[in-house]
């Protein structure tokens, strides 16, 4: 998750985090830090206090009470998405890295609640029955999103679901490869425009150290999602951030205390509501 506190602190923490991981149940080095980004655990908090995390701010409190406590996205993102898109019914997404039809889903809550409808796209076809089973409104395609179309990479699969990535190297250093697989690839703005999709709503993206490449292949000029998600791994922040900026989008800094591990953006002159005024304790328990 992103969030800038680059501090010695922080690097600390992460250590011992990991030490922690390694002894916790079998849950791996990996998996301990994974945990630890959960709100809902006990080593989030651990984080927290120690300076290394969000802590559990004013603002994801009101968040949950707003729109929680259930939820299906990983962390906060269903929630924010409530807070941004405040009801819109019938809007559309695109979920590239989408994984599983709804454990840790962004856009299971906008089908199933509020009647979107879009494309999930994922390079493991493990996937597909999921979505073809319970989630009728979403088209869901197994390929690799690049920014050159009817090519092949390889992609390593990790023991660590959600960690598979076609770049080996990242894909080791948090769980163990178990294999390998060549996907095809395609460009969003092929796919997009097969798919007789004009413009979209909500953009979700989570591909493991592929998301510049994924991004070189759409012309968000053309599509201008309303809002766009996208997790950023320090190995590729700034080509993100230096693509979004290009092309005249922000970062929605509302979230960024909320949320550190994606950038959200939208584009510049958006408006989203700030969160209760800092002047008015009381707004923060409504």
């Amino acid at each position: 998750m992103y969030y800038v506190r680059p501090n010695v602190r922080s690097f600390l923490v992460t250590l011992g985090l990991i030490a922690i991981g390694a002894g916790i149940g079998g849950l791996g080095a990996a998996a301990g830090i994974r945990a630890s980004r959960n709100p809902d655990s006990w080593l989030y908090s651990m984080r927290a206090a120690a300076g290394a995390a969000p802590r559990n701010t004013s603002e994801a409190g009101w968040l949950e009470r707003k729109y929680g406590p259930v939820r299906h996205s990983m962390y906060f993102e269903e929630w924010i998405l409530q807070d941004f898109f405040r009801g819109k019914r019938n809007g559309v997404f695109v979920d590239v890295g989408s994984a599983d039809y709804q454990d840790g889903s962004n856009t299971w809550f906008l089908e199933n609640q509020w009647g979107w409808s879009g494309v999930a796209i994922d390079a493991q076809e493990q996937y597909r029955t999921g979505f073809e089973k319970h989630r009728p409104r979403t088209r869901f395609f197994a390929l690799f999103v690049s920014d050159r179309s009817s090519e092949t990479v390889r992609l390593f699969l990790s023991a660590k679901p959600g960690t598979s990535s076609s770049q080996e190297a990242f894909s080791a250093r948090l769980s163990q490869v178990v294999g390998s697989v060549d996907i095809a690839t395609i460009t969003l703005n092929d796919l997009l425009d097969a798919q007789g999709i004009k413009s979209i709503d909500f953009l979700s993206m989570d591909i493991e150290l592929a998301e510049p490449k994924a991004l070189a292949g759409l012309d968000i000029q053309r599509f201008k999602p309303q809002l766009a998600v996208v997790e950023a791994h320090p190995e590729v922040r700034q080509q993100i951030l230096d693509y979004f900026a290009a092309n005249q989008y922000v970062v929605a800094g509302k979230y960024l205390r909320v949320d550190d591990d994606n950038i959200w953006f939208m584009p510049a002159g958006s408006h989203v509501e700030p969160f209760p005024s800092e002047d008015k304790p009381e707004d923060w328990l409504r």
